[in-house]
């Protein structure tokens, strides 16, 4: 249930909570105990990022040979140098 619940969040929260818990470690005024707690918590999301991340490159990765074969012009990207006048 907690997959599930993690896939309904977006990667895009999931940085800005970590961006969050960055700012509320490096707060001088933070206390030992909750830093400990903030920095579980970041190791957390990380993992949920780093996972998310592979399983996006995967997906990429199968979808990116279909698309060449689709393409025959998809072979190698034109340079600004090699397009024809």
């Amino acid at each position: 249930m907690a997959d599930t619940a993690s896939k309904k969040t977006s990667i895009e929260t999931l940085i800005n909570r970590l961006e969050e818990i960055t700012r509320t470690m490096e707060n001088p005024d933070t206390g030992l105990e909750r830093s400990i707690d903030l920095y579980e918590e970041g190791i957390a999301i990380a993992e949920q990022c780093k996972k998310r991340l592979q399983e996006a490159k995967a997906k990429i990765e199968l979808i990116k040979p279909e698309a060449a074969a689709s393409r025959p012009e998809a072979g190698q990207p034109k340079g600004l140098f090699d397009m024809e006048p």
